[in-house]
């Protein structure tokens, strides 16, 4: 059975060292002038989505670590003091959230809370259930969460599967629901998503914009990765009868027709992992990143020629999205070998999800090295 751990255990009282600096090629990530990247915290296996603590203090989820962290700067310098380990032997508990004093950690079937714990880094509190009444699949079940406008927790149920209809079993599969904090009243929001693991609110008209990961198994190039934008609750995306707005499964497609569903507002690369993602609403950047959308790019697991592994801005002109380019990219070298019908990229650094920080700063969590990025605009 998988357990928690009610006491901390102290991973590491980081300082960025130089040899740390010296193994992460930093200076291989190209992006626009007069952005800085650094190192903010390491010490974090395989970081995903990061929550920012009312206290500054810096909660970090995991996939196959199966752990929960805290990083805490204590001085104020911009870099990372310390990294706790406030949870462990999670059944991959990737997403999280806060609100009002408490940590919300999504485990695959179920979502928990520990109150009060940014006071309680050392000695954390055995954690309150939410909701323990989700899927139990794997495939596809770990979480993204994230608080709307609107109060609610919104929580992702993926398809257990590449491709399949399962909506018969639980209706839940496929789609995005959202509960009040105390974890009762779930209901679906948007339906026929294969799996997001990153959304957030347009800051001025707070619809939901999604990143989606297509099937695979259709080549290298189809489907799309798609961002989605559900502007209403209802809405439904198509999977698995329809890809991209436009292209049928050539197992479910027979059965619904692309037009009964909503398209796309914009077509990603094929297979690049589109994960976490946020609009930019801070004041360091210059104004024309001003609530755009950036979007971490896990990258690619079997195309042959990887691609991914970075991080793009989409930008928008009114609700429509209008473009889509890199900035910032230098994780991934090319491709080292291949495994069976596997290709195994040469990357030394997989982006996971982004946050923007009150000052205006990004962090980017790289799940691949272990290790937290800040950047920075210095004009």
């Amino acid at each position: 059975m998988l357990r928690l751990l009610s006491a901390a255990v102290l991973l590491a009282a980081v300082a960025i060292s130089p040899q740390t600096i010296q193994k992460l090629p930093l200076d291989q990530i190209k992006l626009p002038p007069g952005f800085v990247i650094q190192l903010y915290a390491d010490g974090v296996p395989n970081a995903r989505q990061m929550a920012l603590g009312d206290k500054g203090t810096l909660f970090v989820g995991s996939r196959t670590a199966h752990r929960v962290y805290a990083v805490v700067d204590r001085d104020g310098d911009k870099k990372a003091d310390q990294v706790y380990t406030i949870a462990t032997g999670l059944a991959s508990p990737s997403g999280l959230a806060f609100r009002d004093g408490a940590l919300y950690v999504g485990d695959i079937s179920r979502v928990i809370r520990y109150d009060g714990i940014e006071s309680k880094l050392e000695s954390p509190p055995q954690p309150v259930i939410v909701n323990d009444k989700l899927p139990k699949e794997t495939h596809h079940g770990w979480k993204y969460l994230a608080f709307g406008p609107d109060g609610m927790l919104y929580v992702p149920v993926g398809a257990p599967c590449n491709i399949c209809d399962r909506t018969g079993e639980d209706e839940r599969f496929a789609t995005i629901t959202r509960m009040k904090a105390d974890g009762t009243g779930q209901e679906i929001f948007a339906r026929g998503i294969r799996n997001t693991v990153g959304f957030d609110w347009h800051p001025q008209t707070h619809e939901l914009w999604l990143a989606e990961n297509g099937r695979d198994e259709m080549g290298d190039n189809v489907p799309p990765d798609e961002l989605l934008r559900a502007y209403k609750p209802g809405l439904h995306f198509g999977f698995p009868f329809c890809h991209a707005g436009d292209t049928p499964d050539p197992e479910f497609g027979a059965k619904r027709p692309c037009s009964e569903f909503e398209p796309p507002a914009m077509k990603l690369g094929a297979h690049v992992a589109a994960i976490g993602m946020k609009f930019y609403t801070g004041r360091m950047f210059p104004e024309e990143y001003r609530n755009q959308i950036f979007i971490a790019e896990h990258g690619s697991w079997n195309r042959s020629e990887p691609q991914g592994y970075r991080i793009m801005l989409v930008k928008l002109k009114g609700n429509k999205a209008v473009s889509y380019t890199p900035f910032a990219e230098g994780w991934l070298r090319g491709t080292r070998s291949s495994r069976g019908s596997r290709t195994i990229a040469d990357a030394w650094g997989r982006p996971a999800d982004v946050l923007v920080m009150p000052d205006g700063s990004m962090l980017i969590a790289d799940d691949e090295a272990g290790v937290i990025y800040r950047i920075t605009y210095k004009g």
